[in-house]
């Protein structure tokens, strides 16, 4: 693929605005999962039950890790099927200084691969874990789905600014921070 050598556009998250967000995100989501829990079982079973015990938090923090592995996999996974990225030109890792977990490739990307990339674990690692949490009746995955349909604010971020421009452009990931780098294609017939 050949790309212009300046970016058209920069796609930059702000990490405290995201982060702010994605707390909101998270709790609303989580109360909501729960209150359907609640709605379900008083539909289905005419009672409510609920039980707390302190066993579970080992089991939400584990789950929570081995999910945001997964998240960060599927994101990889999005790079090879959806932009055909090698396995070998990918990335996965944790920034310590920035607090975030990364996928990430030197490879171009179209527009369009990379907003279905950005999108595939929110559905995998989210919207499953709290269909599965409200399938049976379970806290630990109701709050496992919570936290990562919350935690997926950041690709919906640098989505909705992606959807601004057209498929066709290329996209190169920044691999220190999460900032995407817009470039218009040289065949393209774009102004540049």
């Amino acid at each position: 693929m050949i790309a212009s050598n300046e970016p058209a556009h920069i796609v930059d998250l702000d990490l405290q605005k995201v982060a702010k967000k994605g707390l909101w995100i998270t709790l609303w989501v989580t109360v909501g999962l729960f209150a359907l829990d609640c709605l379900i079982q008083l539909l289905i079973h005419q009672t409510l039950t609920f039980s707390f015990s302190l066993w579970k938090f080992p089991a939400v923090i584990g789950g929570y890790i081995v999910l945001i592995v997964i998240h960060e996999l599927f994101h990889l996974l999005g790079f090879r099927v959806f932009a055909g990225v090698p396995w070998r030109k990918m990335i996965v890792g944790m920034n310590l200084k920035l607090g975030i977990a990364y996928a990430t490739t030197d490879e171009w990307m179209t527009n369009e691969a990379i907003r279905k990339a950005l999108l595939l674990p929110f559905w995998t690692t989210g919207v499953l874990p709290a269909v599965i949490g409200l399938y049976l009746s379970s806290g630990v995955w109701l709050l496992l789905g919570g936290l990562l349909i919350g935690g997926a604010v950041g690709d919906f971020v640098m989505y909705k600014e992606l959807r601004r421009f057209p498929d066709e452009w290329l996209v190169k990931d920044d691999p220190e921070r999460p900032r995407l780098y817009l470039h218009v294609p040289l065949n393209s017939n774009e102004p540049r």
